[in-house]
This record gives structure tokens, sequence and C-alpha cells, in this order.
């Protein structure tokens, strides 16, 4: 493998996509707005001789008519008393709440009665036997005959982590209980999602945060689309959703706001996907899509808006007086080839480009083996396959013109039975793709693999690269792979060719990078052995002194296991991850094996910045 350096400008970018990982957040309207109605996933504590749990249209919220009612017809003494603990509701949130042992948890919730109030709100285990934590709310009737808002810290005295949040009484009368929230006070940067899954996302370093999702941007029909205006402002006003596509309610507790703020939050660019009046059923013809354009420059400007601006005004108001660093949006999700998409993309992209042309817009169009009859600045493309179909397009790129959009790989994942639920086959065919887009970055700008994250007990779609429950997380390989283009974004490409008996199983790149924390530099090789057998290869780096690479400090990392098919799980979280070991041979000229059905870095520190550039005006790809 003789590598040689060629300075190329980069903004590739390892991942991210979407999901959400909303904290506990509660009205009833996902039983919908006619009355009665189920109040799922809420549940009744007692039975119908003591309590009578319904929903009406009595909420105090404009857009959140639906609210809980529960008669209590026991009390604590006389001739019908309440069973010990008393009656009430209970909400297990996202299949159990993880609590621990002293932590605080902050509960808001509003409440209206007919007479005066005795209630406890406890944290306690799934059976209810086990209390973690409680408070007492105590309020006279003239407190709470209209709709007042109840704020309560409980700090938890056990560890339990499949709990659930309830509200018992064992006083007789008539209450209504709306709009409820339960929240730990460690959130990341107080801004309400789990530390350890933002966690998982900044040990990657993403460059870029693609949001809200694709299918869930469009709907299955166009009234059940993610709507940006409604997700914004106080949770407890938010009318929420039911996504048509993915089967589920939201309350959109993560909003537009909450989006931008979680990009800002982990250093990543906000890319935002709006609707442009197509869903899967249903669309917007373009002689009447001007609103759906409005709602669209509506939203960049609460992004981007002045603070003193219509929209801008409104992010301000949401504690975030500074514009929101909005550079790219998605004009739709994979609608291409839809009957309206063309001209209602056209009118979009004017109007967005005469109020904000600084604005890099994606085209839903694949540009990479013709060109686009419209305007872009980045093209979609979107791809599912087998382990072996993936491996190969490494190539996709290398013929797409280098004239015009660049490329967006925004979707890509390895799915079918060779992906199981995150395997090493898939990790390996991902990491091969991964590398010759690499090898294309003058025209592919930026990739993210999808989808982000799946909670285990839900899981729409296999693989994901991260999955949690309520109190653990884990990676998959395919998780994991992303780890090894980190330092892609901005690095110096070099042009690598490679000889080798067994080149159709083995893709290579080669960049050059600075740590920007120690100012070290770096010269990384990575290798995909997508074979049976294990290869030897020589490597040869062009351009650098002899003794300029320093045994200490150079290090060789792989991702590989025993079987293709192996996968991590909460009982074995490192199954499959990268292993690091010190480089003892490492040099400008190397011998080195590789093993197979394996990924492999050899990141060799520098003693110096300088490498001896040949002469060239143009990219020149790897030979392979």
């Amino acid at each position: 493998m003789l590598i040689k350096p060629f300075i190329i400008s980069k903004l590739f970018s390892n991942i991210v996509y979407e999901d959400s990982l909303e904290a506990f957040i509660s009205g009833f309207e996902a039983g919908g707005q006619n009355i009665p109605s189920n109040i799922d996933p809420w549940s009744i504590i007692g039975d119908e001789s003591s309590l009578i749990v319904s929903t009406d249209r009595s909420s105090c919220f404009e857009r959140n008519k639906i609210a809980l009612r529960m008669e209590v017809l026991c009390d604590s003494q006389g001739s019908k008393v309440c069973p010990t603990g008393g009656v009430g509701v209970y909400n297990p949130g996202f299949w159990g709440m993880d609590i621990k042992q002293g932590k605080t948890y902050k509960i808001v919730f509003y409440i209206r009665s007919l007479g005066s109030v005795n209630l406890s709100l406890s944290l306690t285990s799934l059976d209810g036997l086990q209390t973690l934590a409680n408070a007492r709310i105590i309020a006279s009737a003239s407190d709470v005959s209209n709709w007042t808002k109840v704020e309560s810290s409980l700090e938890a005295k056990e560890t339990n982590h499949n709990a659930r949040l309830q509200l018992t009484t064992t006083k007789k009368g008539v209450i209504w209980i709306d709009q409820v929230s339960a929240m730990p006070l460690d959130t990341h940067k107080g801004h309400g999602f789990r530390n350890e899954l933002v966690q998982m996302l900044v040990d990657i370093k993403p460059r870029f945060l693609r949001f809200p999702g694709g299918c869930f941007v469009e709907g299955e029909w166009l009234r059940n689309a993610f709507r940006w205006k409604e997700s914004i402002g106080p949770w407890e006003e938010r009318p929420g959703h039911f996504g048509d596509v993915w089967m589920y309610w939201t309350d959109d507790g993560i909003g537009y706001y909450e989006f931008l703020q979680l990009s800002e939050d982990i250093g990543a660019l906000p890319i935002w996907v709006f609707n442009n009046g197509i869903s899967h059923q249903d669309q917007v013809d373009t002689s009447s899509v001007l609103p759906f354009v409005q709602e669209a420059l509506d939203g960049i400007e609460f992004a981007r808006g002045d603070p003193n601006s219509t929209w801008g005004s409104v992010r301000a108001a949401m504690g975030h007086p500074k514009p929101f660093d909005l550079r790219y949006v998605a004009i739709g999700n994979e609608d291409c080839g839809k009957k309206n998409y063309r001209g209602n993309y056209l009118k979009f992209y004017e109007a967005i480009k005469l109020a904000y042309p600084d604005i890099g817009m994606i085209s839903n169009c694949d540009g990479s083996s013709h060109q686009l009859d419209h305007p872009a600045e980045f093209y979609d493309f979107h791809v599912y396959t087998s382990a072996s179909s993936l491996f190969s397009m490494a190539h996709q790129f290398d013929h797409t013109s280098r004239d015009g959009p660049k490329a967006f790989v925004s979707e890509y994942a390895v799915t079918g039975k060779d992906a199981g639920t995150g395997s090493l086959l898939a990790a390996l065919a991902e990491a091969g793709f991964l590398l010759g887009l690499e090898k294309n970055s003058d025209v592919v700008s930026m990739a993210s693999y999808a989808p982000l994250f799946v909670n285990s007990n839900d899981r729409r779609w296999n693989p994901d690269a991260i999955v949690f429950n309520s109190s653990h997380v884990y990676g998959t390989p395919s998780y994991w792979v992303q780890q090894f283009f980190r330092e892609s974004s901005g690095a110096t490409l070099l042009n690598a060719t490679l000889q080798t008996n067994s080149s159709s199983s083995i893709i290579a790149s080669a960049i050059a990078w600075q740590n920007s924390e120690d100012e070290k530099n770096y010269l990384t090789i990575k290798v995909v052995n997508f074979g049976n057998n294990s290869v030897k290869l020589k490597i040869s780096v062009d351009g650098l002194d002899p003794n300029s690479i320093k045994l200490s400090g150079s290090t060789k990392t792989v991702l590989t296991s025993s079987n293709l098919m192996d996968e991590n799980s909460f009982k074995e979280p490192n199954k499959v991850v990268p292993n690091r070991i010190l480089l003892e041979n490492a040099d400008k000229d190397m011998d080195v094996v590789i093993s197979p059905h394996s990924f492999t870095s050899f990141d060799l520190l520098k003693e110096s910045i300088s490498l001896k550039m040949e002469e060239t005006d143009s990219f020149s790809r790897s030979s392979i």
C-alpha cells in the first residue's frame, strides 16, 4: 500500500441521525380528541367500587383540552374506607423509570378539584410495593378550584431501574389532573436529555444532527406530519401528534427547539428536514404550496432570526436569545419522483435562497449518476441493503461528476438477515462503504448512519446504532465503526495505492490530521478486510523523512470477533468493540497483517506537521 499526500478540503461527517429521547411528559391526548378515551400508558390503582377514572375536555390548555378525571368513591374513614395506600393512577414512563438513590426528580403537574386535596405523589417500584420517594400534596378547595400548577422535588431513598410514578389519595371527591412531567435534575447540560445517551453521541464527535427524522417528517398522511410550530413553546401547551408512519403518539416534548439545542450542546451543526407539502399518501399541489413555504421560512427565522424578529422573539422567550447556527435544510424526505416534488421544491428553493442566500439546500433527488434538473447545494442519497451489496458500493462515487451539488449520504445501513439487531458483518460492510465515501470526500460532503437510537422495548426498525432501556445503553458494532471516523472531518486525504491479491475483499484509506486537544499530528491508515483470510500488507508512506514516526504514541485499533454475526447486548455490551494496542513496529514503511473479517486502524504519531506534498491542482482518488 503506497500512500502519497494530497491536500484535500473535507467536510466529511461521521454521523448523526434521528430519534426521540424524550423525558417523561404526558398529557392525556394519546387516546384522541374524542371522549371518553384511552388513558394509556396510565393505569388505575383501585377498583370501580372505589374509583371511577375517565377523561373530559376540561383542561386549561386550549390545544390540549383532554384531562384526566378521577372520582374517588372511598374515604379515609366512614362506611367506604379506601384500601391501604389509597387509590389513583400510575404511569411507568417508557417501559420503566430508572430511579437512583440520592438523585432528585422534579415532578410537575396541573390539578383542579371540587374540594380540598390530600394527594400522595410517589415514585415506586413497578408493582407499587416499594416506595422510592414520596411527597404529600395538600391544598384547600379555594387553592385548587381552578387549574393550578404543582411542582415537587422528590429525592430517591432507594434505587430501582423499573419504577413508576403514581398519584394516590384516600380522600373522597373529584380531582382533575393534566400535563404531568417527571424529570431527573441531572440531565445533559440541564436540557432534558439522559447524560449517558448524549455521551454516546459526544464520543463520536458528530459534525451535524439531522432532525427530526425522515418518514416522521412526511407522515403517512399530511394531517399527521411533524409540524415545527406545534412543537415549540411551553411543553404543557404543545398538542402533540400521532406519528402514523411508526404508529405511536408523541407529546412532542422533543420539538424543533430541543433538536436545535441538542445540536448546539454536542457541538454539531443542525440539519433541519422539513415537510414540503408531501406525505406518503397525499400531497399539496404546487399552486397551493406557498403556506408550507412560509412555514419553512418562519422556521428558519425561529432558528436564526434576531431576538426582536417575529419568530426569533419566540426562541428568545424560550431561553435562547442568541440565534442557532442553522446552515443546512433538507426540502422533504425521499420525495423525489412524486408528482409535485419538483414544482414544490423549486418554490421552497427560490424563496429560501432569496431570504437566506447562505443556507445550503438539500434535494431528495440522487445526483450521483446523473445531473439534477433543479438547483441544489446537496443531494440526498439513501441506501439500505445487504452486507455484500453495501461493501461493493465503496466505489459508488468513484465516477460521479466532480461538478455540481455535493452528496449527503444521510441514511445508510445494512439491513435484513445480514444485520440481525446489529452484527459485526453489517458493521464491516458499512465500514468499507464509509472508506469509499472518505476517499471520495471531494463529492461526498456528509454522511450519517440511520437510525441512531432505539429503545429495546419498542423496536420498529433493525438495526440501530445505539440501544437503550430505562437504565442501560450499548453501542452496536455499527456504532463503534463511527469511532474510526471521528477525525475524518477536516483531515487531509492521502492518495493510497493498494497492491494485494485480495483487492476484492480489502478497502483502505489514509488521512493526516491534527489532534485539537494536544496539537499532535497523526497519520491514520484504515483497512477493512471483508474476506475469510488474513492479508499481508506492506505500507509505505511517501513524503515522510526517515524516523519521522514516533514509536511511543502510535497505536493499532481492531474491530473484529470470532463470529461474523456476533452482536452486543445488555449482558455483553463489549462483545464486539474496538481493541486498541500500542503499535510496536510503527514506521513510514511497515509490514502488517490484517485479520480476516476485521476493521483495522493504524494511528501513527508524527514528529512534525510537514509532509512533502506532490504538486497537483486536481483531486487524485486512491486506486484499489
